[in-house]
C-alpha cells in the first residue's frame, strides 16, 4: 500500500520521476551527439563506437521487465535508489577513463540502472496518484519519455560547446544525483503484495538472446560473417531465444507471456513501436556522425540541425489518436511506418557538401510518420488488454522501444561500419599498414590524423576526402537498409493491425490451449 499524498506531494513525486526518467532516455541519445569527439579523443574503432552505444541498451532491454518485477515484490523506492546510485556511480567512473574497453563496461552498468529507474517510474505514478490524476502525471511522464530524446541532445550539444567529451557523463551524474536526492526525500516507498514470483531463468533467457544476437550482428563486418565468435553469438542468441519462449509458455506466472502476441493489438502495436524506434535510434547514431564528421558542425549546431524532427513528431503524435479512431490502426501505422521510410530516402540525396534543406525535409517527412505510428501503436497495446493487465502493456511498450533503440543501432551502426571499410580501402592503398588500418577503422582517425598523413604525398592529403566520401555512400547504405525494415513493417501492420471497428480483443485468442486463460 501507498500511503495517502498531499496535492504538493504528489506534484514533487512527479517531478523526481521526470527527472529520473529524463536521465535514462537522455542516455542513449545524448551520447550520439559525444561520439565523434570521444571517438576521436580514446581512439575507439566504428566497431567499439557501436558497443559504446549499445552496451547500455542491451542491458537495459535484458533486465528492464525483471528489475520492474523486482520493484513491484520488494519496494520501488528501493529499487529506485538502488538504480539511480548504480547509474550516478557508473557515470562518475566514466569521466575519468579513455579506454574504449572500460567505457563499454561502465556503459553496461549504466544500462543495469537504467533498467531499475524506468519500470519503477511508471509504477510510482499509478500507486501514487489517485485515478482522477493519474491520467495526466502518466501524460507528463509519456511526454518526458518522448522528449527527452531531443533534450538529451540539445543538452550534451551545448556542453560540448564548451567543454570535452566526457562532460556528457557529467550531465548524467548531475541528474542522477538529483533524481536520488528527491527519491529520498519525496517518494513514498510502496509494493505489490501479490506481486508475481521472480523468474532469474527466464530474464537470464532474455539477457543471452538480446546479447548473442546483437553481437553477432556488431562483430560480423569487422570479424567476418564466418568467424567462429561472431557464429557463436547467433547461434547462442538464436537457443537462448528459443528456451526463453520455452520456459515462459510452461510458467503460471511468465515474465512475459508470449501467447499475448496472437492479439492484433499486441502483435502489431509492439512490432510497429520496435520498427520505430529501430529507425530513429540508428537514425540518430548516423546523422550525429554525419554533421560533424563530414558537414563540419560543432556538437551543438549538430543536434540544433535535428529541431525538425522535434517540431513534426510532437504535434502529429498529438493528433494521431483522432486520425487512427476514424481511419484504423490498419491505415494509419502502415501510413506512418510509409512516410517515416520516404524521409529516409529524402536523406539519400545527402553528400559530401551538406545542404541544409535536404535534411530538414527528411527528417519532417521522417517525424510525421514516427509521430503518426508511435501514439496508435501503444494504444494498439494497451487496448487489447484489460485494466488488470496494463502493466504488461506498459512494460511491453518499454521493451519494443529499448530493442528497437538496440537493433537499429547494432543492424545500421554495422552497416554504415562494413560499407565505410570496404569503400575507403581503395584510397588507403599504398599508405604504411597502421595508418591504413586506422583509416579504415573509423573516420575520427583520418580527421585526428589528417595533418600526419600529408607527409605521405598526395595519397594521405587526400585521404580525408576519401573518407567523407565514404562515409556518405555508407551513410546512404544505411538509410537503404532502415528503409527496407520500415517498409516490410507497414507491410505486416496493414495485415496484423486492428481495422477500424474492431471491438476489443478476446483474451481466448492467445490462450493456452490447455487453461484457457493468459497467466500474466
Amino acid at each position: 500500500m501507498t500511503p495517502e499524498l498531499t496535492k504538493r506531494g504528489r506534484t514533487l513525486v512527479l517531478v523526481v520521476v521526470a527527472l529520473a526518467l529524463m536521465m535514462v532516455v537522455s542516455a542513449v541519445s545524448g551520447l550520439n551527439v559525444a561520439l565523434p569527439d570521444l571517438s576521436t579523443a580514446t581512439g575507439a574503432s566504428q566497431t567499439q563506437i557501436i558497443w559504446i552505444v549499445d552496451a547500455y541498451t542491451l542491458v537495459f532491454v535484458g533486465f528492464l521487465l525483471p528489475a520492474g518485477a523486482i520493484g513491484d515484490r520488494y519496494g520501488r523506492k528501493g529499487t529506485l535508489v538502488a538504480g539511480l546510485t548504480i547509474f550516478g556511480a557508473a557515470a562518475a567512473c566514466a569521466l575519468f577513463v579513455s579506454s574504449p574497453s572500460t567505457l563499454i563496461a561502465l556503459r553496461g552498468a549504466m544500462g543495469l540502472g537504467a533498467a531499475a529507474v524506468m519500470p519503477t517510474t511508471l509504477s510510482v505514478i499509478t500507486t501514487s496518484f489517485p485515478p482522477a490524476e493519474r491520467g495526466r502525471a502518466v501524460g507528463v511522464w509519456v511526454g518526458v519519455a518522448g522528449g527527452g530524446a531531443v533534450l538529451g541532445l540539445l543538452a550534451s550539444g551545448a556542453l560540448l560547446e564548451f567543454f570535452a567529451w566526457n562532460s556528457f557523463f557529467a550531465l548524467n551524474v548531475v541528474l542522477a544525483v538529483v533524481a536520488l536526492i528527491g527519491t529520498l526525500l519525496f517518494i513514498p516507498n510502496s509494493r505489490d503484495a501479490e506481486a508475481p514470483r521472480l523468474d532469474p531463468l527466464g530474464g537470464l533467457f532474455s539477457l543471452l538472446a538480446a546479447v548473442g544476437i546483437v553481437f553477432g550482428i556488431i562483430e560480423g563486418p569487422d570479424r567476418g560473417w564466418g568467424d567462429a565468435l561472431t557464429v557463436t553469438g547467433f547461434v547462442v542468441g538464436a537457443l537462448a531465444l528459443a528456451a526463453f519462449v520455452g520456459w515462459e509458455l510452461r510458467r503460471d506466472e511468465p515474465l512475459l507471456d508470449v501467447r499475448l502476441f496472437r492479439l492484433k493489438g499486441f502483435g502489431a502495436g509492439s512490432g510497429v513501436i520496435t520498427i520505430q524506434f529501430f529507425g530513429s535510434f540508428g537514425l540518430f547514431f548516423i546523422l550525429l556522425q554525419y554533421l560533424q564528421y563530414v558537414a563540419d558542425l560543432s556538437p551543438f549546431r549538430a543536434a540544433i540541425c535535428l529541431i525538425p524532427l522535434a517540431l513534426f513528431v510532437m504535434p502529429t503524435a498529438r493528433n494521431a489518436p483522432k486520425v487512427a479512431a476514424r481511419l484504423g490502426a490498419n491505415r494509419v501505422l502502415p501510413l506512418g511506418l510509409t512516410l517515416g521510410a520516404s524521409g529516409l530516402a529524402v536523406m539519400t540525396t545527402l553528400g559530401t557538401h551538406f545542404v541544409y534543406w535536404h535534411l530538414a525535409v527528411g527528417l519532417a517527412l521522417f517525424g510525421t510518420g514516427m509521430g503518426l505510428a508511435g501514439t496508435p501503436a501503444t494504444t494498439a497495446i494497451v487496448s487489447s488488454l484489460p485494466a488488470a493487465k496494463q502493466g504488461v502493456g506498459s512494460a511491453m511498450n518499454d521493451l519494443s522501444r529499448e530493442l528497437g533503440s538496440a537493433l537499429g543501432i547494432a543492424v545500421l551502426g554495422s552497416t554504415l561500419s562494413a560499407t565505410y571499410r570496404s569503400h575507403v580501402a581503395a584510397a588507403t592503398i599504398g599508405l604504411p599498414q597502421p595508418a591504413a588500418d586506422g583509416a579504415q577503422s573509423s573516420i575520427a582517425f583520418v580527421k585526428q590524423a589528417s595533418g600526419r598523413l600529408a607527409q605521405y604525398g598526395p595519397k594521405g592529403q587526400n585521404l580525408l576526402n576519401s573518407a567523407q566520401s565514404s562515409f556518405v555512400d555508407a551513410a546512404h547504405a544505411a538509410f537503404i537498409t532502415a528503409i527496407v525494415v520500415l517498409l516490410v513493417g507497414a507491410v505486416f501492420a496493414a495485415i496484423r493491425a486492428p481495422r477500424k471497428g474492431d471491438g476489443a480483443e478476446n483474451l481466448s485468442q492467445a490462450a493456452s490451449p490447455v487453461s484457457g486463460e493468459v497467466p500474466v
